[in-house]
């Protein structure tokens, strides 16, 4: 199964993205978590080891010369569009905990030749993990989906928008709502997270009508203090742990069906 996580900043998708990542994996799965947000921390948030010392794909300049078939630091009007990347996973990933991590790194913009064969690059990668692998491939996205072209979203199983309970949230999830419809992707779903109360549910239910709600994450101060102490996020809240099961029940079904 094929899941990417989006949504506003600050709403929780890295905070999903591992805790389903996690959840998968002890459930006998084995699984691919690939961040894909610019301000990555994706493997922190697992617990990976040395976290702060992986290095994005975007930023091994070498490789994406070689494979790309250009100098590297030069630009240019020709490189490879499809580059070999099938080794890239095993080689490149790290692994912990029977968590395979990629870290994509920012998808480069403007007009010059340098900054092409980093996102030709980094786009055959992609539409690899996502069209090539059997494994379970969790992406933690950013709010504008960069990363997913026409090709690629085709191998989404589903799009996890996660909001939490305000106005600029649900705005958001509107958006990323039109940029997947307009690349094709068809099976969206919500996830509500740091939910206090009913409340509060009610509100991104009447907030989002027509959109297919997952489930809900209450919030949970022990999750702050599990961060802040490095332990184990599944295990800092029983309340999270159980909405995720849930969560985790839904989309390994649907994978299943």
């Amino acid at each position: 199964m094929k899941i990417a996580i989006s949504g506003k900043g600050g709403v929780g998708k890295t905070l999903l993205s591992s805790l389903l990542a996690r959840t998968f994996a002890e459930h006998g799965y084995s699984v691919i978590a690939i961040d894909a947000d610019p301000d990555a921390n994706l493997a922190t948030t697992l617990g990976f080891p040395d976290a702060d010392k992986v290095i994005p794909v975007s930023e091994m300049k070498e490789l994406i010369a070689e494979r790309t078939e250009t100098e590297q630091g030069k630009s240019g009007l020709y490189f490879k569009i499809n580059p070999r990347v099938d080794d890239i996973p095993e080689k490149y990933s790290i692994k912990h905990d029977g968590i395979r991590l990629l870290v994509m790194g920012p998808v480069k913009k403007g007009g010059t030749g340098c900054y092409c064969p980093e996102n030709a690059f980094l786009a055959a990668l992609l539409s690899h993990l996502l069209i090539a692998r059997s494994e379970v491939v969790i992406l933690d996205m950013a709010a504008g989906i960069e990363h997913l072209g026409r090709g690629t979203a085709k191998a989404v199983d589903k799009l996890i928008i996660v909001v939490e309970p305000g106005r600029v949230s649900i705005e958001t999830a509107y958006r990323i709502e039109k940029l997947a419809k307009d690349i094709g992707i068809v099976n969206l779903v919500v996830v509500g997270n740091k939910i206090h109360n009913q409340e509060e549910i009610e509100f991104i239910k009447s907030s989002l009508k027509g959109f297919d709600i997952l489930g809900f994450i209450p919030y949970d101060p022990a999750l702050v203090q599990a961060e802040i102490s490095n332990l184990p996020l599944l295990e800092a809240s029983q309340s999270i742990a159980s909405a995720v099961k849930e969560i985790y029940n839904h989309l390994a079904s649907a994978a299943e069906a």
